[in-house]
Order: C-alpha cells, then structure tokens, then sequence
C-alpha cells in the first residue's frame, strides 16, 4: 500500500517535480522504512506504553528527508557508475534530468529540513542526527576501495537508534541496551543489503566496484544465515536489559523464525527475487518493532 502510495504521489507531480521526487527514491519507500524501523524500535523502547506521539512523528518525517538526502548525495557520487548500470541508468544524475548543483542543493535542502523537523523532538537529537551526516556522505566512497561496503553501510544506517532514542529521552548518555539495537540493525542492513547487492553483480564484476554479492559469493545464505543469528541476539539482548514482559522475546523469535524462511527462499540469481526479498525484508523490521510494544503490555 505505501508503494502505490508514494508511486501514485510521484507518477502524479508536475515534470519538474517529478525529477527531483525520483532523486529522493520517493516513488521506492522500502529504502526509507529500513532507516527508519531501527529508530522506531528505541523509541518505544524507551518511551514503555506511551511514546510521545509528536517525536515519532518528527523521527518518521526526518527518515524520509535523511534518505533522500542519502540517496541524492549517493546519485552525485555514483554518477558515472550509474550510466553504466541497467537498473539505474535512468536515475535523474545519470540520466540529466538534474544537473548535479541541483542535486547537491537539493540533498542539502533536505538535510536541513531533516534536522529542522527533528528540533520539534529536542535540540540533542537534532545534534545527534547532524553527526550522522558525514558519514552518510561518505558511504558511496566505500564501494570503490573497500572490499565490503555493506559493513559501512549497516554502521551508518543505523545510527537512527541513536537518534530515536534521543528523541524519546532527551538524553544521549546511551545504556546498553541501545548498543544491543544498534547491533541488531547493523546485522540486519548486512543482510537485506546483500541481498540488494545481488542484483547488480555482473555489473559489478564489470565495473571494478565491490559488493557483498561479490565478496560472499555461493556462500552468501550462509553468511546472512550468521548476521540473522546476530541481529536477532541482539535484540534479545537489548530486551534482557529492560523490564519488558515474555511476549517480547515470543515475537522476536518469530521475526527469526520469518527472516530466515525468506533467505531460505530467496534465489539471489533472479535480480527480480532479490528486489522481493529487500522488500519483504521489511517485515522483520515491523514484526521487532510490534515484539517491543507486546513487550510493554505483558
């Protein structure tokens, strides 16, 4: 439903709009919900029964403006690699519909945005998020030089733990269960980024950039197999360092039990397949996050 949303929303904008629209991925909100989740889950992890209902707000908005600011800085960066790429040659950069100063203007004006909207939380959270940005714009680097991008990747998408739990607090002198989060969305971004990787591995291969896809090889399932393992402990182990009731750790186990059926499935040599997988990779996402608040009422 979000997708026929946020495509309706874009299909019907004025060409000039529409351009820009596309360069924030608003028409593909997978990108942003796996951005935002991890942030939802330490929000109510910190808020119990009660989250303040204007801070999830303001972390739900901000996502999608933090991401099209990713995703624009991300098109500048990649321009090149872009063109010679079938599943994004029409990206607006590469494509020249948005002249790369636009683009860079328009991830700007989103990333102020962002941290304006997230000011109606707290004025630490607006600093937390702020920290986050340089190493949003350093993430397309990662590709070129460093053999597993996604590591990166996972580290710095992540980081919206940080940002929903200050949201909800006011505070950033983080307990550990916030690390337990943070290392379960890492462990999870490895997975549905990898899964993402693999659609473009022989334009990888080609190309000379790295990728998960092409540093697991055959071996993939089994390496994602590991970080579903590890993702899942860690929020076990978040939860274990709460006053949060059994029905936490039975779904938790079910969003598992779901993640793992699906990279059972997955055949990472159909790209179509692993565009479904990344899709449905959300789902684990919502399951955690409704394993929090039955958590909070049992």
């Amino acid at each position: 439903m979000l997708h026929k949303i946020s495509a309706g929303v874009v299909t019907k904008s004025p060409d000039p709009v529409r351009s820009y629209l596309l360069l924030m991925r608003l028409d593909r909100p997978t990108g942003y919900v796996l951005y935002l989740l991890p942030g939802l889950w330490a929000v109510v992890f910190a808020s119990g029964k009660q989250p303040d209902l204007l801070s999830v707000a303001a972390i739900a908005v901000a996502a999608v403006l933090i991401r099209g600011f990713a995703c624009a800085s991300n098109d500048v960066t990649d321009k090149e690699i872009d063109a010679r790429v079938a599943r994004t040659v029409s990206r607006p950069v590469a494509a020249g519909t948005v002249s790369v100063r636009n683009a860079v203007l328009w991830a700007a004006a989103q990333a102020l945005a962002a941290l304006l909207v997230l000011a109606l939380a707290n004025v630490e959270t607006v600093l937390v998020a702020l920290a986050t940005y340089p190493l949003i714009v350093a993430y397309p680097f990662m590709k070129r030089f460093f053999v597993w991008p996604s590591a990166f990747l996972g580290l710095v998408m992540s980081t919206y733990v940080f940002v929903g739990w200050t949201a909800a607090t006011g505070n950033a002198d983080y307990p550990p269960a916030v690390y337990g989060l943070y290392a379960a969305g890492t462990f999870w971004t490895l997975i549905h980024d990898a899964i993402y990787s693999h659609q473009d591995k022989e334009y990888d291969r080609k190309i000379g950039v790295k990728s998960s896809a092409l540093l697991f090889g055959g071996a993939t399932k089994l390496w994602l197999s590991v970080f579903l393992v590890l993702s899942v402990a860690g929020v076990l182990w978040a939860g274990s360092l709460t006053p949060i009731g059994w029905a936490f750790h039975v779904v938790v186990v079910v969003a598992g039990i779901y993640l793992g059926h699906l990279l059972f499935r997955v055949d990472l040599d159909d790209p179509k397949a692993c565009w479904d997988a990344f899709v449905a990779n959300t789902y684990y996402g919502w399951i955690v996050l409704a394993a929090v608040i039955a958590g909070q009422f049992t």
